[in-house]
This record gives structure tokens, sequence and C-alpha cells, in this order.
């Protein structure tokens, strides 16, 4: 009955393509082969040398960073970053993790890794959103890499406002003291993968790092879905 009445939905509302709108395939399940292709993946060749890197380096210590496409405005992955952000369409968030996931395992990414840890919401925005966007990219890496995903292992303590439209000194202030390891326990000694979903100036990530060091983890890294 489940399959039944998924077909008759997708009779009377066909699943269409979130970037070029045309009609998807039995094969294709979030985005059209053409969209997907064109995706604009960053493609680096060296996990500790590359712009995310650049963008991280010498403000906390780490052993990799990667992010996996380019952002820019109006782009495709705008688009796709949107709707599962701002418009509930959170199977993106995990498709595109998977997709990632998939191409880094086979280059070995994940290699000496031992825990995936989403950057955190504030508990009031995850309750209006309905999931934390970051989790679900790393169910997504998950899938492919083999490694747990602990989103207990982080909190948000406050509310910041978004930093969409901050400055770097802006961003800097905005999440001073936000993030705390509650559970050290979950990290403590362990080779840790932050994981979220676009990197900017690099200040989220800096901060929850931070918190990860006090806390006791034996290593980090980073991956951000997009870099900006």
């Amino acid at each position: 009955m489940p399959a039944l009445f998924g077909r008759l939905l997708d009779l009377i509302f066909p699943p269409l393509c979130p970037v070029c709108g045309d009609l998807l395939t039995a094969g294709e399940p979030c985005l059209c082969a053409a969209c997907r292709y064109a995706l604009p993946r960053t493609r680096f060749e060296d996990f500790r040398c590359n712009k995310a890197v650049d963008r991280l380096a010498g403000k906390v210590r780490f052993d990799r960073a990667y992010a996996f496409f380019h952002y820019t405005k109006e782009s495709s992955v705008q688009c796709l970053i949107e709707r599962f952000k701002y418009q509930g369409e959170g199977r993106l968030a995990s498709y595109l993790g998977q997709l990632a996931g998939r191409d880094l395992s086979m280059r070995r990414f994940f290699e000496g890794m031992d825990l995936l840890v989403p950057v955190p919401l504030h508990p009031s925005r995850q309750r209006q959103r309905g999931y934390n966007q970051s989790e679900l990219i790393a169910g997504g890496l998950s899938l492919q890499a083999g490694l747990p995903v602990s989103a207990e292992a982080l909190c948000r303590l406050v509310r910041t406002e978004t930093q969409t439209r901050k400055g770097l000194w802006e961003r800097q202030v905005n999440t001073q003291g936000v993030f705390e390891a509650p559970r050290p326990e979950l990290i403590q000694g362990k080779h840790v993968l932050l994981v979220d979903d676009v990197l900017t100036t690099g200040a989220t990530m800096q901060a929850c790092a931070e918190a990860l060091w006090r806390a006791g983890c034996g290593q980090l890294s980073f991956f951000a879905l997009a870099l900006a």
C-alpha cells in the first residue's frame, strides 16, 4: 500500500529536479543527471593544501580540510542549499552529503578518522526548521565513510543572529562563547571530522573547534559541503 500510494502521489505531483525543473526519472532520486553532473565541484587534489585549508589556516589547529562544491550567488549550489535550509527539503542535504562521501571515500579522505560531528543549531532554531542540515549532511557522509555521527558531542548555547550578511569581524564576535562540548567522553582522544554546510570566513568552525579541543579531542579535521 505505501508503494502504491507513493506512485499515485508521483502521478499527481510528479517529482521535479529542484534546479532545472525537469521531470525526474526512476534513477534520479533528487537531481536530474544533467544538473548533478554540472554541480561546481572544487576538485581539490590535496586535503592539506587547498582553498578550504587556506580559509582556516592560522585560526585553529587541524589536520585536513575540504569543501566539496563552490558556492556562488544565483548558482545551482545556492539553490540547493537554500531549499534544504529554508524550504524544508532536508533530503537534499543528505543526498549531497552522500555524493561528497562517495567521492571522498574513494580518495581516502576519511582515513584515520573516528567520528563525524555536525555543527549544531540552537534547539529553538532546530525545532523551527525541523532538522539540523549539517547533521543530515554528516549522515550522508556516514553512509559512504562508515563512520558514526554524534550530534550530542557539540551544543550551541546561544541562538545567534544569522551570519549571512555579517563581515569577518562581526562573524568572529557573533560566535564567541557560543559552542560547548558537553560530553567530553564522546570525543576524547578521537579524530573528529567537523561537518558544516557552507564555509565562509571560518568563524563558526573555529568556534566549534575551540570547544572540541578544550574537551580533549585527539585530532580535528573539517568538511564543508560548499566553499563561499
